[in-house]
């Protein structure tokens, strides 16, 4: 199974606002580079591309080893469409859509199975933290509130198994301070923030 990865990733200035009220907009950044770098890290065996609109994000993911697919005005959904469309293009069998806010990404390379879309929700089932699906398969990108209910029913209406896969690690995405405070969570990013640690 030829797979390779796609992460989109907004401009890093941007991140996190709703963490405002508790860290500053420097520290904003800072997470949300760090937790891109983890899931960044943690596909390394497959081949990478960030989907971006920011050259800062785009100079950062080349210097990362990743490639980079430069999507202006195309917003989240638009931008995974077209990154898988160029993926597939590219000659790859499967996809694997991550979003790069995961504080503990340490699973994804192996969320992927052949012939399978796989779809791992957010802890509240509310969004889809991770898609893994063959490139053939039409299932457009969903995201925005209640991702993971549009996504299964789009899944199950393909004629391809579909996999849910509840995964206590990668259903942990960070955009409140209750998600910084989740113990899975808590226990990487209390050493990463330091004082700025929401309490």
């Amino acid at each position: 199974m030829e797979i390779a990865a796609l992460v989109p990733i907004k401009g890093f200035h941007a991140a996190k606002a709703r963490l405002a009220p508790v860290l500053s907009e420097p520290d904003r950044e800072r997470l949300a580079r760090w937790m891109a770098r983890r899931v960044l890290v943690a596909l390394r065996s497959m081949p990478t591309f960030v989907a971006c609109d920011d050259e800062r994000v785009a100079d950062w993911a080349d210097g990362l080893g990743a490639g980079v697919l430069w999507g202006p005005g195309l917003g989240l959904n638009g931008a995974i469409d077209v990154g898988v469309d160029t993926l597939a293009g590219k000659g790859a069998e499967h996809v694997l859509i991550a979003h790069g806010d995961l504080p503990r990404p340490e699973s994804l390379s192996h969320v992927g199975v052949p012939d399978t879309i796989v779809l791992v929700p957010d802890r509240r089932r509310d969004g889809t933290n991770v898609i893994a699906r063959p490139t053939n398969v039409t299932l457009p990108a969903e995201y925005g509130g209640g991702s993971f209910d549009r996504h299964l029913a789009a899944a199950l209406s393909t004629d391809v198994a579909v996999q849910v896969r509840s995964d206590p690690f990668l259903s942990i995405d960070i955009d409140t301070v209750d998600d910084c405070r989740h113990p899975i969570a808590a226990a990487v990013l209390r050493p990463f923030l330091g004082a700025g640690m929401p309490v």
